[in-house]
């Protein structure tokens, strides 16, 4: 993808730090986290929120792809800081590319923080289906308004209601979606065989930096078995369960995770 990522900078000094967001996500799902780690003056950390492809203002792909879209982070960090290193922070779908990105781009990474997510398949995208198909479903034109779109969109949870229809974009009276819908559903639709929902095949690779491991004491994404696979790949994990928190852990226990990111600074 030759087309950089859409990005959002906080903070002006310090270390350079990367977050990449999980499936219907985009960047600045991460602002409160940020900012918080930035400080008040802006000085404590730089960080950068990345639209991933096919999420947020980012451009779309054709064809999924954790190697793709791992190679277009990786050039969108190389112009943003040529020569720099970042730490990268990686949530779900954001935690596998960062994975890959740091095994296939080594020297672009000198701390890696996993959120929530393990080196492995996941079977398919069965638990996404719904949020899929309603989505899909939502009449665009016929939308007046915002208000409009959430008393169509059946989805219960409020909390994650609001999360699926931040991808709702409106220019003048047209409504669409900015994340690429029709290559998410085409992803679900190969069911078991889903490239979204598992892990490449990344036989021998092994990074033998720093990573945290951070999982949801509530989740049920990383399991006690995800460790010896996570280790053959990254030696150094430090497997963090943070009580409490399901597995968007960092709206759930953002205070554990700023500090968390704050010690990884320190660090380095």
């Amino acid at each position: 993808m030759s087309t950089p990522l859409n990005t959002l900078a906080v903070g002006t000094a310090g270390p350079r730090v990367a977050f990449l967001h999980g499936l219907f996500g985009q960047g600045r799902n991460w602002t409160q986290i940020a900012k918080a780690l930035s400080g008040p003056d802006g000085d404590a950390a730089r960080c950068l929120l990345v639209d991933l492809p096919d999420h947020g203002r980012s451009p779309w792909s054709e064809d999924f792809s954790y190697a793709g879209y791992a190679d277009a982070v990786a050039a969108t960090l190389e112009a943003h800081a040529p020569g720099e290193q970042w730490v990268v922070v990686g949530h779900s779908l954001g935690g596998k590319v960062s994975m890959v990105l740091t095994l296939t781009h080594p020297d672009l990474v000198a701390s890696l923080v996993v959120v929530d997510i393990a080196p492995r398949g996941y079977g398919s995208l069965e638990r996404f289906q719904g949020y899929i198909d309603e989505m899909r479903g939502l009449p665009l034109a016929a939308l007046t308004s915002r208000a409009d779109a959430e008393g169509r969109f059946a989805e219960p949870d409020p909390g994650v209601k609001s999360f699926l229809l931040q991808n709702l974009r409106r220019s003048g009276t047209e409504w669409s979606w900015q994340a690429n819908l029709d290559l998410v559903h085409a992803d679900a639709e190969r069911g078991s065989g889903s490239l979204i929902a598992g892990f490449p095949d990344l036989a021998g690779a092994r990074w033998d930096g720093p990573v945290v491991w951070l999982a949801g004491g509530e989740s049920e994404y990383v399991r006690d078995e995800d460790v010896p696979a996570m280790r053959a790949l990254f030696p150094r994990t430090r497997l963090v369960r943070v009580n409490g928190a399901a597995h968007w852990v960092h709206t759930d226990a953002p205070g554990v995770v700023v500090e968390t990111l704050r010690r990884v600074l320190r660090a380095l």
